[in-house]
């Protein structure tokens, strides 16, 4: 939205600054984007006055000048056939910048006589296209500013142009009437008031104009008149100036005034030749599809079924509230036209715009909301206008419809307000702000203006009151204490156990992913998801189709897309939900880490190496350790079918007690999803992690066993297909109490053992806690030992 600093001082008395207005404007809600003023660059020119011009002696079409100017006289050579004696000129001294030309003046040599300056032309100074002479001024002062000379003889030349950007909520700030009046309402001067006289019509209106009743929720009020006897030649220039000021050319006085009224008053209106509106009549409908019509932008558009037309009696002439037609546009030969001024819905406006591609002024206006009540006011002035520029006589007024009933008030409540805004606005500055921006206050209770589509409750009479006070005026108040003394966390256990997962993950070199909670079916299908429980109705692609199953799905394609583009180590982690179901609850909160490729880049030491199951087993024992995990945990087979079968084991307290998994990804997944190995990965589940029984601030006492730990080293025989890891598990059980630690230290197979038979051994460290064991009690540990392993595995003692 442009508009020029003269034209807003036709609606807003002031005295303010354009960098003034600019910062009010800003701070209102209306963000100025861009302020042009031309004056910035003829800031350095001056005027002069031409004392004496002769021949140069070297040129034909050149003249050495002495000139008049603040800095004394200065020899000037032109070559301009206007330059001469007597005539007052526009002055360049040296080192002024030439915006025309691109250029800084400095004192030069022409044909052997120097010249100290120029004298500009129009085209020089991106005033005019004009560069057959020099310009020539009636009037002024040597030693003048041709800025000052500008604003007082020829302001139009000097008027800054200011640009808005607009919110879709405040359709009203598309006319400059409704930026005025924002700036009035913050002081920035005073808004013109003016009466609106209605033009008495001297005889009926010969063209009649009707609305489908299926269209009366399109169009609910259509007005128009005819203006006979008009002369459809150029605008006058103040006219011009103001429309080309804000990127618009003008066209004719007709077209021009109705131009004026989008930008002045967010009034679109249109102009038929009245002489080309067949059968005398206006009707407004529906389009049965197929129609056709030539618009003014000369394209060829073909309606659709329900879209709003304007037409004759024999086709359409306008596409409703967007373009008229090319048919019955008005030329220099029109002398009687059929003015219009009708209110639209914004939604179909809108929708008939998009389906054809149209972007009008009219469509964009008519699309975020115009004021119901103008239209008739609008056609007013409109056809007073065309009256003073164009001549003629006008018809009484046609109307079909009414403007629609768009009355609502919402209860203004001071005090709500001030606690709302937190700043100090009494109640009359409240009343008063509401009153300037049109608002009718009823004891408490405030009247929406027809303009403003955008109000709809109390709380947007907070928003106004709020952006006129000036929120730049708000000043920081630390919110006071629900209760007294130290507050109470703000985060939840939980909260507390992912932040602590979370930086734990960062510590051990992983970096956090943030992926979709939706994959495709496929994926999902490998780890166990994508049924139709978890199908999404409306999916935005068919690549997101499913909630996802296991937060793997996204790092491993995450790895991939990293992998095409050539980096192939890895450490990626995520904390998130993830779905075995659409309903409410049906989700649980995962921890899941992935590394892929080496451990480090190759160096001479020959340190990196592949990944492998003990760096994530490590790595998911040092989080839920920071979780707060207990230390002692099982780690059983059996995972879920995309962890390696042979390499992968799972968390546990208990057969059904499982905190996470970890291991080796399944090649068939990794192959699936196009991750080049070897891939390693963890999973754990927070929720699983007992909760303290004992909340407390501190981290609980180190306890340090001051009496000496007993280890014995075991042997034992047992089937060759027997896991160690069954072994561990069942010699860790046999005294949950005293029994600190089991590991396994050697493997043993073939010579006196015979085929399908190895030898385990470990060693099983006691950690007495209330006294030294006994030999006994060593004895007595060992034999439990024995026979869990025995019930377990089968095994014997090695001999």
């Amino acid at each position: 939205m442009k508009f020029t600093l003269s034209w807003l001082k036709t609606h807003l008395d002031t005295t303010a600054s354009v960098d003034e207005i600019a910062e009010t404007l800003t701070d209102l809600g209306l963000e100025v984007e861009e302020v042009t003023n031309p004056a910035d660059k003829l800031k350095a020119f001056t005027i002069g006055k031409v004392l004496h011009a002769e021949q140069h002696p070297d040129a034909d079409r050149l003249r050495v000048c002495k000139v008049a100017t603040d800095q004394g006289e200065l020899q000037i050579i032109c070559g301009a056939p206007n330059a001469r004696e007597g005539i007052t000129v526009v002055v360049a001294k040296p080192g002024v910048y030439v915006p025309g030309i691109d250029t800084t003046i400095g004192v030069g040599k022409i044909r052997g006589i120097e010249s100290y300056g120029m004298m500009a032309s129009e085209k020089e100074l991106e005033l005019s296209e004009e560069h057959d002479g020099i310009i020539e001024l009636p009037s002024g002062e040597v030693g003048e500013r041709f800025t000052d000379w500008l604003a007082q003889n020829d302001p139009s030349k000097v008027d800054p142009v200011i640009e808005i950007a607009i919110t879709p909520n405040r359709p009203d700030a598309l006319g400059i009437q409704g930026v005025a009046r924002d700036l009035a309402a913050r002081g920035i001067g005073k808004l013109k008031q003016r009466a609106i006289e209605p033009v008495v019509g001297e005889y009926p209106c010969p063209i009649t104009i009707g609305i489908d009743d299926d269209t009366l929720d399109g169009c609910p009020h259509f007005t128009g008149r005819l203006i006979r006897g008009v002369r459809n030649g150029p605008s006058p220039q103040w006219l011009q100036d103001q429309l080309r000021a804000i990127g618009l050319r003008p066209i004719s006085a007709l077209v021009d005034i109705t131009n004026f009224f989008t930008y002045d008053r967010n009034r679109p209106l249109h102009v038929f030749d009245a002489d080309k509106v067949a059968g005398g009549t206006l009707r407004v409908h529906r389009a049965k599809g197929g129609e056709t019509l030539v618009a003014l932008d000369d394209k060829t558009y073909t309606f659709e079924p329900g879209m709003m037309v304007i037409s004759d009696a024999n086709a359409p002439e306008s596409i409703a509230g967007i373009m008229g037609g090319d048919a019955s546009g008005v030329t220099e030969e029109t002398t009687n036209v059929f003015l219009e001024s009708a209110f639209w819905n914004n939604v179909q406006i809108a929708l008939t715009g998009r389906a054809l591609k149209i972007n009008s002024d009219a469509r964009y206006r008519f699309e975020r909301g115009v004021d119901p009540e103008f239209t008739l006011p609008g056609l007013e002035l409109a056809t007073r206008m065309i009256l003073d520029l164009c001549g003629g006589e006008a018809s009484s007024v046609v109307q079909a419809g009414a403007a629609p009933d768009h009355r609502r008030a919402y209860r203004l409540d001071a005090a709500r307000v001030q606690s709302l805004v937190g700043m100090d606005i009494p109640e009359s500055e409240q009343r008063q702000t509401l009153t300037h921006l049109g608002f009718r206050l009823e004891g408490n209770m405030a009247q929406v203006p027809s303009w403003r589509p955008d109000v709809q409750g109390e709380a947007d009479l907070v928003e106004e009151v709020a952006r006129v006070a000036s929120l730049t005026k708000l000043e920081g108040r630390p919110l006071a204490r629900l209760t007294p003394g130290v507050p109470r966390p703000v985060m939840t256990p939980a909260q507390r156990r992912e932040q602590a997962a979370r930086r734990t993950c960062a510590a051990l070199g992983y970096n956090e992913c943030v992926t979709y909670s939706f994959i495709d079916q496929a994926s999902a299908a490998l780890f166990g998801g994508g049924t139709p429980a978890t199908m999404l109705e409306n999916p935005i692609s068919s690549e997101m189709s499913h909630m996802r199953p296991d937060l793997l799905p996204g790092l491993l394609q995450a790895a991939a897309r990293n992998q095409a583009r050539g980096f192939m180590d890895l450490a990626l982690f995520e904390i998130g939900p993830a779905f075995h179901g659409g309903e409410p609850g049906e989700q649980q909160t995962q921890v899941a880490g992935l590394l892929v490729g080496r451990t480090g880049a190759k160096d001479v030491q020959k340190s990196a190496r592949a990944v492998d199951l003990f760096d994530v087993k490590a790595d998911a024992e040092a989080i839920l350790a920071a979780m707060g995990a207990p230390a002692k945990v099982q780690v059983l087979r059996d995972g879920a079918s995309w962890w390696h079968p042979g390499r992968h084991g799972r968390i546990c307290l208990g057969p059904k007690k499982m905190l996470g998994v970890f291991g080796e990804v399944h090649p068939r997944v990794l192959a699936a999803l196009d991750v080049k190995g070897p891939a390693v990965a963890f999973t754990l589940w927070p929720e699983e992690v007992p909760m303290a029984r004992k909340g407390t601030a501190t981290r609980a006492a180190l306890e340090l066993r001051d009496l000496q730990a007993v280890e014995r080293d075991f042997a034992f025989v047992v089937d060759a297909g027997v896991e160690a890891l069954t072994l561990v598990n069942a010699a860790a059980g046999a005294d949950k109490a005293l029994i600190e630690d089991v590991r396994v230290f050697d493997e043993f197979t073939g010579g006196s053992l015979g085929e399908g038979k190895k030898s385990l051994a470990v060693t099983v460290r006691l950690q007495p806690s209330d006294k030294t064991l006994t030999e006994a009690e060593i004895e007595s540990v060992s034999a439990k030992i024995v026979e869990k392993v025995g019930k377990a595995t089968g095994g014997v003692l090695r001999g």
